[in-house]
């Protein structure tokens, strides 16, 4: 497996040999000698290949990549694009070759949190007498620090998102729907260069703004009205997050409050965030601000969480979080307030940790007020 493959669209290669060496080190300390991967982001991280249906065995130094003849091309051309070095099998028939690719290991890990029970018991009795380890997210402990053509990806997700941002946020005044919006933003992020979205982009207005993850309807968005607006773009599968929220006309002392003790929160989670800071002390430093400001109760969800191929993966930033922030991690800082029947306030960057603080990847403004035509 090498390292060079040919930028895309003048993005930074990833380095695939690297992954495919921590997964052998970290299989090692897991105690197997084989991994079989079935979670489809986890067969893309390791190889770059797409299709839905995959399953790949790292064992004895080398990878396999096990796929049926619908993506017989696919996997050639996406392999050679990234330059990784893989036995791969076109077959519909998966015990045969992964009992070869596993070869003369004796314990052989499975994804715990992927391979469901009837595939767990179809692995034993194709693989006996061979021990089968429940690995607890092996690779995906892995993909929480970027390489820096992940981070490249990333940063070029979230530099569409700014701008489509840019587009849009006039429109907010124009009494829209919140569907309309949604679906302007969706669409200029596409024509900016996004392959797709991230997520369902959720633009939320008036009342609407309380619930964290509303879906966007036909009601016109208004003055008075507070709005959240939550969205990513996605670039070669990486795809990037980011929340700004706007008030709608002249804003009332109660939303400018509101309002700024979130931006107050927000900035002081990403003041803490850097190397070595444990994940539950970003979101304590976001409570504790909003505490201050009476708004303890109305902050509902976790601080933020890891982004890459998936919009959420490790680590995770809330209180129940156990694990210590690394350099080369990227994750939002996204605290919020939600009051029923009123309106909400979220504020959301995704930054790159470093050794001394945080890079942010999202720049747009956080000015909240938008005039009305």
């Amino acid at each position: 497996m090498t390292t060079g493959a040919a930028p895309l669209g003048g993005l930074a290669p990833m380095d695939r040999a690297a992954r495919l060496e921590r997964v052998m080190a970290a299989m090692g300390r897991a105690g197997c000698q084989a991994l079989v991967v079935t979670k489809p982001v986890n067969v893309r991280w390791l190889c770059g290949f797409t299709g839905s249906s995959a399953t790949a065995v790292v064992a004895q130094d080398r990878l396999t990549v096990i796929t049926d003849g619908r993506y017989r091309s696919q996997i050639d051309e996406q392999l050679a694009a990234a330059e990784v070095e893989a036995t791969v099998v076109i077959t519909r028939e998966l015990q045969e070759p992964v009992v070869e690719a596993v070869g003369s290991a004796e314990r052989v890990g499975l994804e715990a949190n992927d391979v469901t029970w009837a595939r767990q018991r179809a692995f034993a009795e194709w693989l006996a007498p061979r021990r089968l380890v429940a690995t607890d997210d092996l690779i995906e402990t892995e993909r929480r620090i970027k390489d820096s053509g992940e981070i490249a990806r990333l940063r070029a997700a979230a530099t569409i998102a700014d701008r489509a941002l840019d587009v849009i946020r006039p429109e907010l005044g124009r009494s829209r729907t919140e569907r309309a919006v949604a679906q302007l933003l969706d669409r200029t992020m596409l024509e900016l260069g996004a392959e797709a979205t991230s997520f369902a982009t959720i633009v939320a207005a008036g009342p609407n703004s309380a619930k964290p993850h509303a879906t966007p309807t036909d009601r016109v968005i208004g003055p008075g009205d507070m709005v959240v607006v939550d969205f990513g773009a996605k670039v070669d599968g990486y795809g990037s997050d980011m929340t700004r929220s706007f008030i709608i006309g002249p804003p009332s002392e109660r939303q400018l409050s509101i309002f700024c003790a979130v931006e107050l929160a927000q900035a002081a989670g990403v003041e803490a965030v850097q190397d070595g800071v444990e994940e539950r002390e970003i979101d304590a430093v976001c409570r504790g601000v909003l505490s201050e400001h009476g708004l303890a109760d109305a902050f509902v969800h976790g601080t933020g969480h890891g982004i890459g191929l998936e919009i959420h993966e490790n680590p995770i930033l809330s209180s129940r979080a156990t694990g210590i922030l690394r350099s080369g991690s990227v994750v939002t800082v996204e605290p919020g307030a939600y009051l029923p029947d009123y309106g909400g306030i979220r504020i959301e960057d995704s930054v790159v940790v470093t050794d001394t603080g945080c890079e942010p990847l999202t720049t747009s403004s956080k000015s909240p007020t938008v005039p009305t035509d």
